[in-house]
């Protein structure tokens, strides 16, 4: 791709755009962002961007709508600052579970936040372990969905890798992913075999053997946190000699930080594609920087060279 490329955060104090630049060795741009009293955004790019490929790194979180506004501001600032390209760098997909109809009468807002992308002007999107990687089809523009289970896999061998362990996965449409880890670590599976909704927290039995074994989940987002809470409790139950919890995106809604500390999930881990406040991180807690493998995922992008090792 050529012309020059350059990176913009909303905010320069956001952690994980800041670990991206670091490892480009480039600055952000400067950009100016204003809040009215009644929550209105305004934003001013204080730089010329004309022809360049802009980078905007603007991950979801538990604040979803209001990221997603100010996201959608920057594109357009972009676009009418006649930008040559826009590429998002949206590590935590928000609204990524409303992929489907499950029910009558429910919307896709999965497929609405990629209308509004592209409706927007973004012209590539990357992201970070989709809740379920069919979503890609969502998008009429390039996607590059890149993958951290292989950093959570290399922090697993180095901490269990001596250990009998088991990974599990927290639902059936979750085999997949529980299976890549599982390759990684020369493990067994085990499915926890939930009931449908709305009852899906109830785990009717597991499949597999998990007896005096360590038990690594392996989910792609915490919410709530009683999911991973119940999955803990369930496989302890059922002679898990511990419970290791690990997520992609820790979105750590409402008081699932409690939930998480008082569960007997032995460690945590996870990755900073969503900005973890200091006062929702446990002593229980590994965060692992994503920062690298988008900062490669840039450059690839940047300069035409395959992603595929990221995926």
């Amino acid at each position: 791709m050529s012309g020059q490329m350059r990176l913009f955060s909303v905010t320069k104090d956001r952690p994980l755009a800041v670990k991206i630049a670091k490892f480009l060795d480039m600055p952000l741009a400067e950009v100016e962002l204003q809040k009215f009293s009644d929550g209105e955004v305004k934003i001013n790019i204080g730089e010329s961007v004309r022809g360049t490929n802009a980078y905007i790194i603007q991950s979801m979180n538990s604040n979803v709508n209001e990221r997603l506004m100010e996201l959608l501001i920057m594109i357009d600032a972009l676009k009418r600052a006649s930008a040559a390209t826009i590429t998002i760098i949206m590590p935590y997909y928000g609204y990524s579970r409303q992929d489907r109809k499950a029910r009558s009468r429910e919307p896709i807002t999965a497929k609405l936040l990629a209308n509004l992308l592209q409706t927007a002007g973004a012209t590539r999107l990357v992201t970070v372990d989709l809740h379920a990687a069919q979503l890609q089809g969502f998008f009429n523009i390039p996607i590059d969905h890149v993958s951290a289970l292989p950093l959570i896999s290399e922090h697993l061998k180095e901490a269990y890798g001596k250990e009998d362990v088991v990974v599990v996965a927290p639902d059936h449409s979750g085999v997949v992913r529980a299976r890549r880890v599982a390759d990684r670590l020369n493990a067994s599976i085990a499915i926890l075999n939930r009931k449908q909704r709305p009852h899906e927290d109830q785990i009717q039995d597991i499949i597999g053997n998990v007896e005096g074994k360590v038990a690594i989940v392996i989910d792609d987002i915490i919410d709530t946190g009683v999911r991973a809470m119940t999955s803990a409790q369930v496989l302890i139950e059922a002679g898990a000699e511990k419970v290791i919890a690990c997520a992609t995106h820790a979105v750590l809604a409402g008081d699932a930080a409690q939930v998480l500390d008082a569960s007997p999930i032995s460690e945590i881990v996870t990755t900073d594609s969503i900005d973890i406040p200091a006062v929702r991180l446990l002593d229980k807690m590994t965060v692992i920087s994503i920062s690298e493998i988008l900062g490669r995922a840039i450059h690839g992008v940047q300069e035409n060279h395959s992603l595929h090792p990221l995926f």
